[in-house]
């Protein structure tokens, strides 16, 4: 009978052929000003390559993606370029009072509406 082919993750090839994207990566990122690199929209067409070339690679040495090596691979691309991007905290405040009433009563009253109209239809269902 046939007999069912497997390709098996070539890691060393994976690992071999990853530092090509974290170069080709790096050299596109030397066109962006550091002080903008925690700003996304900036980049992201070059990182959207880099991870598209990590997957290829990884794909091209019949392991899937992402798998951990590429994750660590990524995750060192990450530190490198991306280590002082902290996330501030965000501080919540509520909306105005007129905005959270109405926020509030929408629903409340839709909810209201919408009984009002299944008694309602139900009763006249019971006269027709």
């Amino acid at each position: 009978g046939a007999r069912l082919q497997t390709n098996l993750c070539n890691e060393s090839l994976m690992l071999e052929k990853l530092p090509t994207c974290g170069k080709s990566f790096e050299e596109m990122m030397k066109k962006v000003d550091s002080k903008k690199w925690c700003n996304l929209t900036e980049f992201i067409m070059y990182y959207d390559n880099f991870t598209q070339c990590t997957e290829r690679e990884a794909n091209n040495a019949s392991c899937f993606w992402p798998n951990p090596l590429a994750e660590g691979f990524i995750t060192g691309i990450h530190k490198q370029f991306f280590s002082n991007c902290t996330s501030e905290k965000v501080h919540w405040e509520d909306p105005p009072d007129e905005i959270l009433i109405t926020l509030i009563l929408i629903p409340v009253m839709l909810t209201c509406a919408m009984i009002t109209l299944v008694v309602w239809c139900s009763k006249r269902s019971d006269i027709l």
